[in-house]
């Protein structure tokens, strides 16, 4: 007899006479997967009509349950023995995450990213702990998976739609409720059914030291391109190293990305335009005003996390990209930046940056 017909013949006995035999086959269920879950409950469903889904689900292991999450001031290091004279192979962030393999003397062997050797338990965090951690430090992550996806108001097909949003966009999980999950987009905090969106919950990992050193020499070269790009586009344009928007700094060429992103403001927003006159969505808006300094991007907003390189708000300049979830916008200086906001609003200024929660800040030149 197959072990998938033997787990459901189990289940259904078990929710005849008791949950104790179920608990002893949550952790075989766990090692099935979600397409041999499913299909383990449904060969029990059909044996026995009283099999409770909910039931099984909160008797399955935590998707936590062997996580661990660094508590230091900056990072622990990786190493290939259990012990301090072992080999550094990278570094876990604090509040980054690793699934534990074993314990080894006071050590956990860790898989995180690309990176899989030892750290001192002493700081991380397991358990319990690191579970009620988990749920501030992961990131619910809603992709969509339709080629436009309606946000609603509420959990319902019959409620008003809030916002449209593209393919593959990523959005900021805020709560979920049954079969919907709410998702943060422009126009404020919405609902969408999850049979729309593939969801999964991110941790920061943790970075090889190959991985460390090809993002350093990649940030280093995408500084230069943005210099170059800034060279050439002053030339083009004639910029000045006057300031935009009040006293932001920055580059001449970023200051000029500003400068001619703000001149639209009033113009109408559409979703999936990237008309500056006519009417763009908010990527749309971005990419085009970038392509008037010959720098090309893509019409997504998820997308345009990777463009550039990253820097802090704190450290933001006008002409820098600012990402949120489902959203872009062109920061102008003095805690204020330009986008193509909502088709009730259209092009405007908004302030402070941070209006919502930032998820990165871009840098092009």
């Amino acid at each position: 007899m197959g072990f998938y017909k033997m787990t459901t013949l189990c289940l259904a006995g078990v929710l005849c006479f008791g949950l104790g035999g179920l608990k002893a086959e949550a952790s075989n269920l766990a090692s099935l997967g979600e397409e041999g879950i499913a299909s383990v409950m449904t060969e029990a469903h059909t044996a026995n009509p009283e099999v409770d889904e909910k039931v099984v689900e909160e008797l399955l292991p935590s998707e936590y349950e062997n996580i661990c999450i660094a508590q230091v001031d900056n990072y622990v290091n990786v190493r290939s023995l259990p012990s301090e004279e072992g080999e550094i192979l990278g570094k876990l962030y604090d509040e980054s995450a690793g699934t534990i393999e074993e314990e080894v003397d006071g050590w956990y062997k860790i898989t995180s990213g690309s990176v899989t050797g030892y750290v001192k338990s002493d700081y991380v965090v397991t358990g319990d702990e690191a579970e009620a951690l988990a749920l501030e430090v992961g990131s619910r992550v809603a992709t969509v998976a339709t080629e436009t996806l309606r946000v609603r108001s509420e959990a319902s097909t019959d409620a008003s739609i809030l916002g449209l949003i593209g393919e593959e966009e990523e959005l900021t999980v805020t709560a979920e409720e049954d079969d919907w999950v709410q998702v943060s987009i422009e126009e404020g905090d919405g609902w969408v059914s999850k049979e729309f969106v593939e969801l999964r919950t991110d941790f920061v990992q943790a970075e090889s030291k190959e991985e460390e050193a090809e993002r350093l020499a990649k940030e280093e070269e995408a500084r230069e391109e943005g210099r170059r790009k800034a060279a050439a586009a002053a030339a083009k344009t004639g910029a000045t190293q006057q300031t935009v928007v009040g006293n932001g700094g920055g580059s001449s060429s970023g200051n000029a990305v500003a400068s001619f992103a703000s001149q639209f403001v009033g113009n109408p927003y559409v979703y999936g335009g990237t008309s500056l006159t006519n009417g763009a969505d908010c990527s749309g808006f971005v990419m085009s005003v970038y392509a008037n300094f010959g720098v090309g991007l893509p019409h997504s907003s998820s997308a345009m996390r990777s463009a550039g390189y990253g820097v802090s708000l704190s450290e933001a300049q006008p002409g820098d990209i600012i990402c949120y979830s489902g959203h872009v916008a062109i920061y102008c200086g003095n805690n204020t930046v330009v986008h193509a906001s909502t088709a009730a609003t259209g092009i405007k200024y908004t302030s402070p940056a941070n209006y919502k929660n930032v998820l990165a800040v871009r840098r092009i030149f």
